[in-house]
C-alpha cells in the first residue's frame, strides 16, 4: 500500500467505481475539461454524481453534487438545509422557515418553498425525513437552471438538486444519498408534483 493511500485512503474514482459496481451505475471517465461522473437509473429518471470547484481568488473549493432533472407537474419547488448560526439572516430578507409538523425534524432543518401544504406532504414521508437526517451535512433543492455554465432545461423540466463541501469519498454515504433521491422523486409524483416520464435530458 503506498504512503499517500495510507495518509488521504482510496481515490475518488476507486470509491466511485465501487458504487458503481454496487447501484449498478455507469462510471463515466472524465476528460481535459470535465471530471469524472456516475450516472445511475432511478425508474425513468437518471441521477448524476460529479464534483465540481468554486474559486474565492487564493483558494478553490471542491464541492460533491447530485443531480437528477424531471418533469415538474405544478412547478412545486423547495429547499432544505441544516441549521446554523446563520439560518435566521434569510429569514431576515423574507426567507421564512416552513414547519412540517415533526418537532424535532422541524427543530433541526430549515425547510423552505413554493407551496407550504406540499413541503409538508414531502415531508411527512417518513423514509425521507430518516435518510435526511442520516447525513452529516445537506443542502437539498429543487432547481429551475443551473445558469450559463450549466444546463439550460426545456420548459417544464427541473431537476432535484445536492450539493456538499468537499468531496465524498464513503460509499455507504453515496448509496444513502441515491436512495434518498429515489425516495425523493417517487414521493414526489405520489404528491403530484413530477411525471415518471423520462425528461430526455443528459446532463454535461
Amino acid at each position: 500500500m503506498s504512503l499517500l493511500r495510507k495518509i488521504f485512503g482510496p481515490s475518488k474514482d476507486e470509491v466511485w467505481r465501487r458504487l458503481c459496481s454496487e447501484i449498478g451505475a455507469d462510471f463515466i471517465e472524465g476528460g481535459f475539461w470535465r471530471g469524472t461522473k456516475v450516472s445511475a437509473s432511478v425508474r425513468e429518471w437518471t441521477v448524476t454524481l460529479d464534483t465540481f470547484v468554486v474559486s474565492t481568488g487564493k483558494t478553490s473549493i471542491p464541492f460533491t453534487r447530485l443531480r437528477a432533472p424531471y418533469i415538474n407537474k405544478d412547478g412545486f419547488r423547495f429547499k432544505i438545509y441544516r441549521k446554523s448560526m446563520f439560518s435566521n439572516l434569510g429569514k431576515m430578507f423574507g426567507m421564512q422557515d416552513i414547519e412540517v409538523g415533526h418537532a424535532d425534524f422541524d427543530k433541526e432543518f430549515v425547510i423552505q418553498g413554493s407551496d407550504a401544504y406540499k413541503v409538508q406532504l414531502l415531508f411527512g414521508n417518513s423514509e425521507i425525513r430518516r435518510m435526511i437526517e442520516a447525513q452529516p451535512a445537506i443542502h437539498l433543492e429543487v432547481k429551475d437552471d443551473e445558469g450559463w455554465f450549466g444546463t439550460n432545461f426545456p420548459e417544464g423540466v427541473d431537476e432535484l438538486y445536492f450539493q456538499v463541501v468537499g468531496v465524498i469519498k464513503d460509499v455507504e454515504r453515496l448509496k444513502a444519498l441515491y436512495e434518498l433521491f429515489a425516495e425523493t422523486l417517487n414521493h414526489l409524483c405520489h404528491i403530484g408534483s413530477a411525471y415518471e416520464d423520462d425528461p430526455k435530458l443528459t446532463l454535461k
